[in-house]
């Protein structure tokens, strides 16, 4: 629990109406807050935990009916036929980046540490900030700091890092800190970081394309009648998950059967997104940002 605090620990694990002897997965593992207690409520059941952190695995609880998967969860279909796991009961996912991963300076994803720019959830991947910065033509870094950070400015940002690339290297996060500083007024500079460095993560990780695909993949691997449950920290992945309930694609297109009837796989179990209280938010700010949404497979008619 050291590892991460999980948000809305019980309210989340609640939502997913776990049975004894159930089909589960945490697509998120983390520091295994969320798992812990979908194993308390466990007896005969099974829970299958996503993490491509293989630092986040080492927190893997010993226990017989828990499968661990070093890999990201836009594979669970994949990971379901070679552990021969038909559907789930219920599925899991606390989206964003670990408190841990954002505490380990050297992993890059905080502009509170001078660092390499790095920000891979996976080490084994490839591609690291710092190569982004290096090689992404202009065009490419606009699209990202505009679409992944909303940030107003990202022509000037992306400008100015094709200029100074010319003369040397953009290799730490310090590096890129000072680069940009004329760039954002003094009393919304944490704001202003803050979305630099989480667009270059979700690039560098692909969390967009990530939940699209695997929102695109519920029907196939949730039971009728069984719950998602997904805790989103900015609003472009809560947009995802919000088209996804609504209309039953990630994209929000509202699509009508040969009837006019809405084809929507899923219902809202929740009317709005679901937030943490005062208290929570106080003992664990990055609470503050939370939305949650429970959505329910339909039952066949």
């Amino acid at each position: 629990m050291s590892y991460h605090v999980p948000v809305l620990l019980t309210k989340a694990v609640d939502a997913l109406n776990v049975k004894p002897d159930g089909k589960y997965a945490d697509l998120t593992f983390g520091g295994g807050g969320h798992s812990q207690l979908i194993l308390s409520q466990l007896k005969k059941g099974t829970l299958m935990v996503f993490d491509q952190d293989e630092d986040a695995l080492k927190n893997i609880p010993d226990a017989k009916n828990i499968i661990a998967v070093h890999a990201n969860f836009r594979y669970i279909k994949q990971f379901m036929r070679y552990y021969q796991i038909d559907l789930f009961d219920g599925i899991i996912a606390d989206l964003g980046v670990s408190s841990w991963q954002i505490d380990e300076k050297e992993r890059g994803f905080s502009f509170r540490f001078d660092a390499e720019l790095d920000m891979r959830m996976n080490p084994d991947d490839v591609i690291k900030a710092k190569d982004v910065i290096d090689n992404y033509d202009e065009g490419n870094l606009i699209r990202i700091f505009r679409n992944y950070g909303e940030l107003k400015n990202a022509g000037q940002i992306a400008q100015r890092i094709v200029k100074a690339r010319k003369i040397g290297h953009i290799k730490t996060t310090g590096d890129l800190k000072e680069l940009l500083s004329p760039l954002v007024a003094q009393h919304i500079e944490h704001k202003f970081f803050a979305r630099v460095f989480q667009a270059l993560r979700i690039e560098v990780n692909q969390e967009m394309e990530a939940l699209k695909e695997f929102l695109a993949m519920v029907p196939d691997v949730l039971k009728p009648g069984g719950r998602l449950v997904v805790l989103s920290y900015h609003s472009l992945e809560d947009r995802l998950v919000k088209n996804f309930i609504r209309a039953g694609n990630p994209d929000g297109k509202i699509e009508k059967d040969f009837f006019g009837n809405f084809i929507n796989p899923v219902k809202a179990i929740t009317k709005k997104p679901v937030q943490a209280d005062e208290k929570e938010t106080d003992e664990n700010p990055r609470a503050r940002s939370v939305k949650m949404r429970i959505a329910e497979m339909k039952k066949h008619e």
